[in-house]
């Protein structure tokens, strides 16, 4: 584990985390796709680095995503408010099911294992590549979101599929909100809070269900690393507010076909990992 590297790796492996925390944060601002879902291919790889049992990778790598997202979060929805960007009546309208999906979300992951969690993390981000990839500017399902029973459902898919994933939300709510012709920037500003809501039951529930699980690295609560915590927490809180500040001054078309490339080849390396 930690204790086997000597004193360059450690420091490549602190840069590296922290140079991913740039990354999630930036992107979590700009974009509303949720630092997670970089954090977690690359905690999953630093972890198989280190050499860290297969049977928890994926497990530790979400659990640890979910608690980055925490602070990233607090800050990009600051950022948003300051701008008008969230949408209150949304928010106490799927907050609730959010919430909801979040606790199912817990109980499955104690229940399967990593190789599960990989690839729902994989197939989902090829899901969500290929309509940041295709999608045409502007196309859209119906003028507003659906009426009850279906919003609430939205809200509840949302929360468990974020928390299987260890990502904020945002990646499953831009997109979707976007196809009920919600405005982009207040989608973006609004998953923000979205993705607090997740993240902090969310962390909550990894933290319990590795609670005392076998061959966890040292400084670990649960399926949370607080080396990883710390590596990547600081430059991705000092980075969401200039993503958001982007967001809401320059043309972000060409930076979301860039990203889902780099989503697509992540997720399908996730899910080729499945196959060896």
């Amino acid at each position: 584990m930690f204790e086997t590297l000597n004193g360059v790796e450690l420091a490549a492996l602190a840069l590296s985390l922290a140079v991913v925390g740039c990354c999630s944060g930036f992107l979590a601002g700009l974009l509303g796709v949720g630092g997670g879902i970089v954090i977690v291919p690359a905690l999953f790889y630093v972890f198989d680095f280190l050499d860290i049992d297969q049977a928890i990778r994926a497990h530790l790598a979400v659990g640890t995503s979910l608690a980055t997202i925490v602070p990233t979060s607090i800050i990009s929805l600051r950022a948003h408010r300051q701008r008008d960007a969230v949408d209150g009546a949304l928010l106490r309208s799927w907050g609730p099911m959010v919430t909801l999906g979040v606790v199912i979300g817990v109980v499955v992951a104690a229940f399967v294992d990593g190789k599960a969690l990989t690839g729902i993390f994989g197939l989902v981000a090829l899901a969500v590549a290929l309509y940041m990839l295709f999608s045409l500017e502007g196309t859209s399902l119906a003028g507003s979101l659906p009426r009850q029973p279906w919003r609430s459902l939205l809200a509840l898919v949302i929360g468990g599929i974020s928390t299987l994933m260890g990502i904020g939300g945002g990646t499953l709510s831009v997109p979707i909100l976007s196809l009920f012709s919600f405005p982009l920037r207040r989608a973006v500003g609004t998953a923000a809070a979205i993705g607090l809501i997740i993240a902090v039951p969310g962390t909550l529930g990894f933290v319990l269900n590795g609670w005392g699980a076998e061959g966890l690295p040292p400084f670990s609560l649960g399926y949370v690393s607080l080396v990883g915590f710390a590596a990547i927490v600081p430059t991705s809180v000092l980075f969401a507010p200039y993503g958001a500040r982007a967001a809401h001054g320059m043309q972000v078309g060409w930076l979301r076909k860039c990203f889902a490339l780099f989503l697509g080849l992540t997720g399908m390396k996730m899910v080729m990992t499945l196959f060896g």
